[in-house]
């Protein structure tokens, strides 16, 4: 009796976990968020880049160099020493980021989001602050995530070909996994013959964009291998990212049954392992930081905001941060709360209402410092990393709430003539 149930809580607990790519509204918010905030981040610095991470910064090449021998990390500015590479690669940077944040593409931006991140940041790692790092691991852990099944271009693509009567793909193959909840797509009926590996016409299919995209960057990959320019780990992440992906067309191409199933199991796996992986890398960010607050003598006695208030550098609103710092209530209140906080939000996701209260606190605290301290990357990056412990229901309704205001925005100007003329009909009907 034991056995049998504990038998069935395995299954139930393995169609969880791979049935369905989990968060889906949560992941993308996570993908916006910092996505918009490196690209923020890279058109304001556009008129320092060059100092910031180019040939100009004091911190010369060939001494970057000797420091990533030394510690393995991975930029794509070591290729060349010159200012076209330097350019194209700040500009496919950029460009990630922006097609990133709308959602075209997914998987090859989450790539290439990576690649311009690691590069930019590991060419001068002393200019970063705590945004910076966080944006380092989130471009990583954003890789493994299927974080385009809402709210992207990729979601508005795949929901135009199921509508398509003639698809080449079966719909059930092309419906995002949690549109099931937590269970797999249904099983067609029994009385159906086997799936039919159906090619489509042409010579890449119906994803030709993607082929030729993905070929292109194999090829590159290909030429910086053969020069030498990655090292060993990098060059099998880079191969592994790339056969995976090219494992994932194949099969969707020619075997969309069970071998789709079992990559799509695999996919929905690593996304919601990453997605665990972000929600403990937020609560360790909070957990060391309060729990280090805690040892320090001025957060004790309540006086630690006073300090960064009164310094230049942190005072982009001079008369705001001299009203707050004058005022010791104030700062005894925002120290001893942002400790309280930070301790207690990992404790907090036990209980659902107090993880909501907490986390709406933690992102206005994240406000104040941006506008009072002049730290906008930071408090965005850390309010993108937040993010992925929003309600789903709270989502939903944002959501549905951009939709209208976006339809109502793009409204046609002649459809305001039609409506009142039919509201002044339905009166005098009424009347």
């Amino acid at each position: 009796m034991l056995g049998g149930r504990l038998e069935r809580a395995a299954v139930r607990g393995q169609t969880k976990i791979t049935g369905a790519a989990l968060g889906p509204y949560q992941s993308a918010v996570v993908r916006i968020g910092f996505s918009f905030t490196w690209l923020l981040f890279l058109l304001r610095e556009w008129p320092h880049r060059q100092v910031l991470y180019g040939p100009d910064s004091p911190w010369a090449a060939h001494m970057a160099r000797q420091l990533i021998e030394g510690n393995g990390a991975f930029t794509a500015l070591m290729w060349s020493d010159s200012q076209a590479w330097f350019e194209a690669v700040y500009v496919v940077a950029v460009l990630s980021s922006a097609l990133l944040l709308l959602g075209w593409r997914t998987r090859t931006m989450s790539v290439l989001f990576m690649v311009g991140v690691l590069s930019l940041q590991n060419r001068n790692i002393f200019v970063g602050d705590g945004g910076d790092n966080i944006i380092h691991l989130m471009s990583i852990y954003l890789v493994l995530t299927r974080c385009g099944q809402v709210w992207s271009l990729d979601a508005r693509r795949a929901a135009r070909r199921r509508q398509r009567p003639s698809s080449p793909i079966s719909p059930a193959s092309h419906v995002p996994s949690h549109a099931y909840g937590t269970s797999a797509p249904p099983a067609p009926p029994s009385n159906t013959s086997p799936p039919e590996i159906i090619r489509t016409p042409g010579l890449f299919g119906s994803d030709s964009t993607g082929v030729v995209l993905w070929t292109l960057l194999g090829t590159t990959l290909a030429v910086i291998t053969a020069l030498g320019e990655l090292s060993g780990g990098w060059a099998l992440i880079f191969w592994g990212l790339w056969a995976i992906h090219a494992a994932w067309w194949a099969v969707c191409r020619y075997a969309p049954g069970e071998p789709r199933a079992v990559m799509d199991a695999l996919a929905n796996l690593a996304h919601n392992a990453t997605l665990v992986v972000i929600m403990g890398q937020v609560c360790l960010i909070y957990a060391t930081a309060g729990w280090y607050k805690i040892q320090g003598t001025r957060w004790q006695d309540g006086t630690a905001v006073h300090y960064p208030l009164n310094l230049d550098y942190f005072s982009p609103w001079p008369g705001l941060t001299d009203v707050l710092a004058s005022n010791g209530t104030m700062v005894m209140v925002l120290s001893y709360g942002t400790v309280f906080v930070q301790v207690a939000f990992p404790f907090a996701l036990l209980n659902r209402r107090a993880k909501n209260t907490l986390l709406v606190v933690m992102m206005l605290e994240h406000v104040g410092i941006a506008v009072v301290l002049g730290l906008p990357f930071l408090s965005l990056a850390m309010i993108a990393a937040d993010s992925v412990f929003l309600p789903t229901i709270f989502l939903c309704w944002l959501g549905s709430t951009l939709r209208r205001g976006r339809e109502r925005l793009l409204r046609r100007p002649a459809d305001k003539p039609e409506r009142d003329a039919g509201q002044r009909a339905a009166r005098t009907l009424v009347g």
